[in-house]
């Protein structure tokens, strides 16, 4: 059972950051400014490194002999567990950047729990992700703020993708019977916790950037069970097409 569980939660850790490396990647060559343009892609490079490890581990897990790029480019849309947020479409500029705050302040928590795992494969993983994702957190932060808190034109879009975005928050939060079963197993913190200290962050963080936290209210989940909007399909047909048009192709 907790094999199994440990294997879900490697598959969701491992998809969120493919998910999401894919969309911050469709911003190379079209972001604002060159920094930025090499940010984004340094970023996204990132989270390519660390879904390697994550689902090179639940390949491991599964026992059926499928590689982490098996995980990544032969899976159909049910069978991914990234949370919603992460597969939402990039939107402007501003709206990207919101995302992957709220993101990268709730897997920065994880992260940091993870480091104390009972299962040592788990802690070495998250102590080598935690240090890009320090990173990532520490820049997205403080573009929140500049763009909270910059013009009238950037704060109206930091509030709008607030807005847009906040629904799909309460996902990352809200804890099922995996979680449970790795927290009882001193393999994975409690996501009360972790809740806890992204909550913190994010207000803190709002605050600075004059930006008004959205009203308690309805809140989108599905995809860490497999449930997932319709643009995950594009992001894969997109993704897998050269491993689904010339199966085992290399170069």
């Amino acid at each position: 059972m907790t094999a199994d569980a440990l294997c879900q939660f490697a598959l969701r850790l491992g998809d969120n950051c493919l998910i999401l490396a894919q969309r911050t990647s469709e911003w190379i060559g079209h972001a604002p400014v060159l920094e930025e343009d090499i940010g984004l892609a340094n970023v996204a490079l990132d989270m390519v490194g660390q879904t390697q490890l994550w689902l090179g581990l639940a390949g491991e897990l599964e026992g059926r002999g499928r590689s982490a790029d098996d995980l990544a480019y032969r899976r159909d849309a049910g069978a991914f567990r990234n949370l919603l947020l992460v597969e939402l479409p990039n939107g402007d500029f501003g709206q990207t950047i919101m995302r992957q705050f709220l993101f990268d302040a709730w897997h920065h928590a994880l992260l940091k729990g993870l480091t104390r795992s009972a299962e040592r494969r788990v802690a070495e993983i998250a102590e080598k992700a935690l240090k890009e994702v320090s990173y990532h957190l520490a820049r997205s932060t403080d573009l929140v703020i500049s763009l909270g808190d910059g013009t009238d034109e950037s704060h109206r879009r930091m509030q709008a993708a607030l807005d847009e975005l906040w629904p799909y928050t309460g996902e990352m939060l809200t804890q099922d019977e995996v979680d449970d079963t790795l927290a009882a197993a001193g393999i994975a913190p409690a996501l009360e916790t972790i809740a806890a200290e992204w909550t913190a962050h994010v207000a803190d963080t709002l605050d600075k950037a004059t930006l008004r936290r959205p009203p308690p209210g309805h809140m989108h989940r599905g995809g860490k069970r497999g449930v997932h909007s319709e643009h995950l399909g594009y992001i894969l047909a997109e993704m897998q097409f050269l491993q689904r048009a010339y199966p085992g192709a290399t170069w």
